[in-house]
């Protein structure tokens, strides 16, 4: 039977109800890109060109049932994972699911996946009416049922990059982290930080909002331009993203002497600890490298806050897979308006 839902579309955070809004959310164990606050600091600080904020809410009988950020992009390919894949440039106007920097496409509900042919038309509507050149889901995780959903629906699903998990369930110090490793990638890290510590490094974590975030900013910038991105942190905008995220965020900070030589940004939820950026400087004294010092106390602090997955972010595979981390395919799943 087919349920009657109608789908509500609000084109500013402000407008949005946010304790239903968040209910839905955590109620379906959505990760923090869904928050309101995320949603907020976006719309104030938008990392990427987003001609139009879309928020979705689906409800049955008037009760909500399920939400979805979407967003319109002036160039919906910033970080050249469609072009190739599909027949664009991306230069387009696309409408996605939330916006590249969020790496986990889902659409947080209550019910059941009736709600995503709801969501999908209102997509395809919405893209019509705004003039883009293609509409759907990127960062889908491979075997999700929303990776189904959109199949069933004639979506393709084309794989664009993948991103990488840690259960952290039975660890309680990064020391027991390092002991479940194989060899190579166990040596590694405690090789790391004790020449590390030799060589006068030392590290911390703090509330993002208290931390020098246009240092931190520009250092994730000269990192992301080395793969060709650059553009993905523009440092102003981030740093006033940062700030607003509140205490979703933490800042991890690596410095050898007075000088930044490793940073991340790290958004938390109820269930994840999201390495979502980071910069590194490998210009060191001391025979290590700052990368590997970065990832372990930011598992660290994950294991100290009793988070139950650590979420390492995109791409780097032959690092993560070394040191324990899982892969998770993501896919596109877009069609042409």
């Amino acid at each position: 039977m087919t349920k009657n839902l109608e789908v509500g579309i609000f084109t500013s955070i402000e407008d949005l109800d946010i304790v239903e809004w968040d209910s839905i959310v955590t109620g379906s164990r959505a990760p923090v890109f869904y928050r309101s606050r995320y949603l907020r600091a976006y719309e104030r600080f938008p990392l990427t060109q987003v001609k139009l904020f879309g928020y979705f809410v689906i409800r049955e009988g008037g009760r909500p049932v399920a939400v979805l950020p979407v967003s319109l992009i002036d160039g919906l390919d910033p970080l050249g994972q469609l072009r190739g894949r599909y027949p664009l440039t991306g230069q387009e106007l696309g409408l996605l699911s939330h916006v590249w920097h969020c790496y986990d496409a889902g659409l947080p509900e209550l019910s059941d996946e009736s709600c995503l042919r709801a969501a999908v038309g209102a997509l395809r509507e919405l893209a019509r009416d705004q003039g883009a050149a293609w509409y759907g889901f990127v960062n889908v995780p491979h075997g999700s049922p929303l990776r189904a959903g959109l199949t069933g629906l004639g979506f393709p699903a084309v794989h664009i990059e993948d991103r990488f998990q840690l259960d952290l369930r039975g660890l309680d110090s990064v020391e027991s982290y390092f002991a479940a490793l194989p060899r190579s990638g166990r040596a590694n890290l405690r090789r790391n930080r004790r020449r590390a510590t030799e060589a006068g490094v030392s590290w911390q974590v703090r509330p993002a909002a208290e931390a020098d975030l246009a240092e931190i900013g520009g250092l994730c910038a000269k990192t992301a331009a080395r793969h060709g991105t650059g553009g993905f942190y523009p440092t102003d905008l981030f740093t006033g993203f940062v700030a607003a995220l509140g205490d979703l965020a933490v800042a991890v900070e690596v410095r050898q002497g007075d000088r930044l030589i490793a940073a991340g940004v790290c958004l938390r939820d109820e269930i994840r600890f999201h390495a979502w950026a980071c910069g590194v400087d490998y210009d060191v004294v001391g025979g290590f490298s700052p990368y590997p010092l970065l990832h372990a106390a930011t598992v660290e602090e994950a294991i100290a806050e009793g988070r139950a997955v650590f979420e390492g972010g995109r791409g780097n595979h032959v690092f993560k897979l070394r040191h324990g981390l899982s892969r998770l395919a993501l896919d596109a799943c877009l069609l042409e308006v």
